[in-house]
């Protein structure tokens, strides 16, 4: 897991994407770059698109050392500006601790001297992508701060609220393991990402290749780049372009119903989820080659869409179960609907 600090500059001019080989043609550029940069990931990589494109944000469970900065760069480095006079940087890593304070995010008020006047000085979440490593080691207020600014895209410094760029994403982490003077994120912002991924080892033979590539110079990376814009109109083109049936929307309420009603459960998913949960089904579907939603994107999807959103009774430690219980009877119910139709 090496990287690549020297974007390709990409000096096409910029064109509306209007058909759905163009939008997959964009993620598809995005996803060369990153497996460029981040060996063995590639599963992780899809749900990054999934969450990049259906303007959600992403939650990653990591053991240090996994490379989730790697893969973080890799991605805002493969996205180029192309608003004029914009200083937005296309990534910034903002490392969460005890100390820190939500100014130290957001940004600040700064006296001008010369001036004699108050001017907002941008905090690190202005930029394309931003790695929020360590989530959990912050305090809530802190915490609270980055989440306005998720589900918002804004932040709010002396009550004038400023707008971030539409493109805005988000990568937080947090360590499964090291829990000592840690705020855990409480449901209520747990529901604010749209997936929480579980980032395993990579195997055996991707870290062979990591290590015998250690010390090697590596060539510039000359895969093509991406426009902003380009990102930014393939959400809308899937958003607008992508059919979700009626039989669909059917079928995550009814997941979502035995989740609630599943006695391993005090709280279960939220409508907000199943909300999220339709641009991500409509980004899969379009990394697959198709324009319109199915069975198997549900299937695909559920975990890391669901799983984090619950609220479990004592002695229950494993949210996937529960999801993956709730599935089979939905998914029968939707493909008999659908061969119907």
């Amino acid at each position: 897991m090496f990287e690549t600090n020297d974007p390709t500059p990409d000096t096409r001019e910029h064109q509306p994407i209007d058909s759905m080989e163009g939008a997959r043609a964009v993620a598809e550029k995005l996803r060369a770059r990153m497996r460029h940069d981040v060996m063995g990931r590639d599963e992780v990589i899809e749900l990054v698109l999934v969450a990049l494109f259906g303007d959600g944000h992403l939650l990653l469970e990591d053991y240090p050392g996994s490379g989730k900065t790697t893969l973080a760069k890799a991605l805002g480095n493969a996205i180029i500006d192309d608003l004029p006079d914009d200083e937005i940087p296309d990534f910034r890593r903002i490392q969460f601790t005890p100390d820190l304070l939500p100014s130290d995010v957001t940004g600040v008020m700064v006296f001008d001297t010369d001036s004699n006047t108050f001017h907002f000085r941008r905090g690190p979440v202005f930029a394309y992508v931003v790695l929020v490593d360590e989530i959990n080691r912050t305090s809530p207020k802190v915490q609270s701060a980055l989440l306005e600014a998720m589900a918002e895209k804004q932040v709010t410094v002396d009550n004038v609220s400023h707008r971030l760029d539409e493109l805005f994403f988000v990568i937080a982490t947090q360590n499964p393991l090291d829990s000592i003077g840690t705020y855990p994120l409480p449901l209520a912002q747990l529901d604010r990402f749209l997936f929480k991924i579980r980032m395993e080892h990579v195997n055996r033979a991707a870290e062979l290749e990591i290590l015998e590539s250690w010390g090697k110079p590596r060539k510039a990376c000359t895969l093509p780049s991406v426009n902003r814009g380009d990102v930014v109109e393939a959400r809308h083109f899937i958003r607008h372009n992508v059919r979700v049936t009626k039989s669909i929307h059917e079928c995550l309420v009814d997941i979502a119903q035995t989740i609630r009603d599943d006695r391993r459960c005090t709280q279960g998913v939220s409508t907000r989820s199943l909300v999220l949960a339709i641009p991500a089904l409509q980004t899969l579907a379009m990394l697959r080659g198709r324009d319109y939603v199915s069975p198997d994107d549900i299937e695909h999807l559920a975990v890391p869409l669901f799983q984090h959103r619950l609220a479990l009774v004592p002695g229950v430690s494993n949210p996937t179960d529960i999801v993956r219980a709730a599935l089979p009877k939905a998914l029968e119910t939707l493909s008999r609907t659908t061969l119907r139709a």
